[in-house]
């Protein structure tokens, strides 16, 4: 990856996809994924890439949550913008999030004959 990959302007927020309700009290560190354990990093993606993610990973599911979180949060030398097939995406290396950083959380739905990409289009709590 090049200089040049890294989105330019860099993006307000970034979210990350769970696959159900987060707590009514936000923890002050959220649990790792087995994903992200196992890689080492957390998996983050941009607004434009949350469909993809979506479609890629969670398919096989109707309903979603996204935390909003804010980039400015998070050290700049801990968050690394990727190759990941055809684009880059911020993974968060030897930091959390929690409550202090997530400024939303949103219930995403897609009806069942639909994909992720068709369900978020125009979704404009993506930001």
């Amino acid at each position: 990856m090049s200089i040049a990959d890294i989105p330019s302007p860099l993006p307000t927020y970034l979210y990350k996809i769970i696959p159900s309700a987060p707590p009514a009290t936000l923890p002050q560190e959220w649990p790792l994924s087995d994903l992200d354990r196992k890689d080492g990093y957390i998996h983050l993606s941009t607004a434009r890439q949350v469909p993809v993610t979506a479609g890629l990973f969670f398919k096989e599911h109707q309903l979603l949550w996204v935390l909003k979180l804010r980039l400015a949060s998070f050290a700049a030398g801990n968050l690394r913008w990727e190759a990941a097939g055809s684009d880059v995406y911020p993974h968060l290396y030897e930091q959390n999030f929690g409550a202090a950083e997530i400024v939303d959380a949103r219930e995403l739905r897609r009806g069942e004959a639909q994909v992720w990409g068709d369900a978020l289009e125009g979704e404009v709590w993506l930001e």
